[in-house]
């Protein structure tokens, strides 16, 4: 992938952390912001991806990434220019991307009441927004990597069929290969990095097909916790189908 062709113009290491991630941040319209983490060589952060299903398919689809656990080495790191040669954006840089890539969410149909929220000092980022229906994720996913001329070889599908009343997520990993690419430095990002799903519904959950993920008490919300590095190692699976009642 040729990083000029991205956004976040400038980043050497974030062009292959977008490579690494197209297939599992940015799918679905995770479209975040990791470009944060790619000049800071942060390895201490948490992704967490939320779901909210209404029964009819439409919903409301949150992404955070939180890198509170870090913030004084960030903190430090963003009073200088570069390190290790890379640009440190400033907050203006990443405020104007965040507001880019809401801008692009507005303009997909099926997709609205989009929200943005940056806390700079616990250095958390927040991006979240309406769906019509579960299918607008896996449209908006093609629209938003169109529009950063990014070539997609797989990529993640929400479905749900109203009258089976059942949810389902599929996920394929390809990116082992762009990761074992990366320097033994830049690998160090994804040290003890973790990626959360938290799918909520207004019906208990009769079944889910994955036993790596864990239903709640209420029966009403299902989560799954994951380390990223065992996610490209593909030793671990978040494709799930989840039968409600």
């Amino acid at each position: 992938m040729n990083k000029n062709m991205l956004i976040f113009n400038g980043y050497k290491l974030t062009a292959i952390i977008m490579d690494l991630y197209k297939t599992f941040l940015i799918k679905n319209c995770k479209f975040f912001l990791l470009f944060i983490l790619s000049p800071f060589l942060i390895s201490c952060f948490e992704i967490l991806e939320e779901v909210d299903m209404n029964a009819d398919g439409s919903g409301e689809m949150t992404m955070t990434i939180n890198l509170s656990q870090s913030k004084n080495k960030i903190a430090s790191i963003m009073l200088l220019d570069s390190i290790n040669g890379y640009k440190v954006p400033s907050k203006k840089d990443i405020q104007q991307d965040i507001n880019g890539l809401s801008t692009k969410l507005k303009n997909i149909a099926g997709i609205s009441n989009v929200k943005t929220t940056t806390d700079f000092t616990n250095y958390i980022v927040s991006v979240s927004f309406s769906f019509s229906d579960v299918s607008v994720l896996n449209k908006a996913s093609k629209d938003i990597f169109a529009a950063y001329k990014m070539k997609v070889e797989e990529t993640p599908v929400y479905s749900y069929n109203k009258t089976s009343k059942t949810f389902n997520y599929d996920y394929k990993n390809g990116n082992k290969e762009a990761y074992n690419k990366l320097k033994a430095a830049d690998k160090e990002v994804f040290k003890n990095a973790t990626y959360t799903q938290i799918y909520r519904f207004t019906s208990t959950i009769e079944k889910s097909n994955n036993a790596q993920a864990k239903i709640s008490k209420s029966k009403k919300a299902i989560m799954q916790k994951s380390l990223i590095l065992d996610l490209i190692n593909n030793k671990v699976n978040i494709s799930n189908q989840i039968k409600l009642n």
